[in-house]
């Protein structure tokens, strides 16, 4: 269900996962993710727990912070889940190293404001 209330939750989720994809790109290139099947599937994994959250977010908290690309992260998160065969390195590593940075910032900036 997608009650405002969870929300924060949600965003904590993000965060964490976020974190993680962070810690398991630092350092790496593309091609070491390409190769390391444990490294591409926890990146994979991660990247999916933020489509999930992203799309579990009350529609209230989407709307109001409409500058995130919603949609775009759901979508994502599809193509890992449903379409994984057609899953491109290229493309998980520029979420990786571009996209997740990115909105782990605005989340966190979300967080700071709501915490006033």
């Amino acid at each position: 269900m997608r009650e405002p209330e969870r929300d924060f939750g949600r965003l904590q989720d993000i965060i964490q996962a976020a974190n993680h994809i962070i810690s398991f790109t630092e350092g790496h290139s593309l091609e070491e993710l390409s190769s390391d099947k444990l490294r591409y599937f926890a990146v994979v994994k991660n990247v999916e727990i933020i489509g999930e959250a992203s799309y579990m977010l009350s529609t209230v908290f989407k709307d109001a912070h409409s500058d995130i690309p919603w949609n775009d992260i759901i979508r994502m998160r599809h193509v890992l889940v449903h379409g994984y065969a057609t899953i491109l390195p290229e493309l998980l590593w520029h979420t990786a190293l571009i996209d997740v940075p990115q909105l782990k910032k605005q989340i966190e900036a979300i967080l700071g404001q709501s915490a006033q």
